[in-house]
């Protein structure tokens, strides 16, 4: 199902080109990433599409309007007293009649919780769980509102590598229904998930990981192609072996 496409999209900060002929279209069977350098407008890409900023020209078509966002900076104050579940509750806002959750409210809120693996802590005050749980906990809150495409600014900023993967595998099962548009700077993480990896740095370059092999991008080179970003790089070099995941749990813990 194509939820988003995108035609010739520029965006200026001041006069300044931010993104310039920005084209791509999105299809809710993929796990969309967008990688590149900081300041290469990965956010505000997202926030156009969100509706957040308003491009300076070009066209945005959008296919459906029920998104679920979740930005960089989820838990400015945390020693503010909610809770996990008043969190994931938040998604049903909408819903909310003179302050009063329905029973169906707390029902979806959770099924979302459990779908991230968090419903044990439903009853935590937020600000004493882990960065990467907080994470989840935002994801959850996404679902509340029954959002048929996700879309999550950094996700895994900040959170460790056992984190980041437990976070990696709970998209890539979102999005057997839902689509998934995530900003990343792990590049070399997100490849083991992502179907489509965009790399941006003003103007959008889209790669396909199943695609590129190092046959592929040694032809590539020598055709003096325009573009060769670290993606190609790493697509091309990347450890193809099959491994259990419960075999590197000492890694993913720092023991040796």
């Amino acid at each position: 199902m194509k939820m988003v496409r995108v035609r010739d999209l520029s965006f200026a900060y001041d006069k300044e080109n931010i993104l310039e002929n920005v084209n791509f279209e999105y299809d809710s069977n993929d796990f969309l990433a967008l990688v590149g350098p900081n300041g290469g407008g990965k956010s505000t890409l997202l926030k156009l599409i969100l509706g957040l900023l308003k491009q300076t020209s070009g066209k945005i078509e959008l296919f459906s309007r029920n998104f679920g966002y979740v930005p960089q900076n989820t838990m400015p104050n945390g020693e503010f007293p909610i809770s996990v579940l008043d969190v994931a509750l938040m998604g049903r806002l909408k819903n909310n009649i003179f302050g009063f959750y329905k029973k169906d409210d707390k029902k979806k809120a959770f099924e979302a919780l459990e779908k991230v693996d968090m419903q044990n802590y439903a009853h935590k005050k937020i600000g004493e769980l882990s960065i990467g749980q907080r994470q989840k906990v935002f994801i959850a809150r996404a679902l509340t509102c029954e959002a048929e495409l996700l879309i999550l600014d950094e996700p895994t900023a900040s959170v460790d590598m056992q984190g980041q993967v437990q976070i990696y595998n709970i998209l890539k099962s979102l999005n057997k229904d839902k689509g998934v548009i995530v900003v990343s700077h792990d590049v070399d993480v997100v490849l083991g998930y992502a179907t489509k990896i965009a790399y941006l740095s003003r103007t959008l370059f889209m790669h396909e990981p199943s695609a590129l092999t190092k046959e592929a991008f040694f032809e590539k080179l020598q055709s003096n192609s325009t573009h060769n970003c670290p993606v190609d790089i790493l697509m091309a070099n990347t450890c193809t072996h099959n491994h259990e995941p419960k075999k590197h749990d000492r890694i993913f813990k720092g023991k040796s």
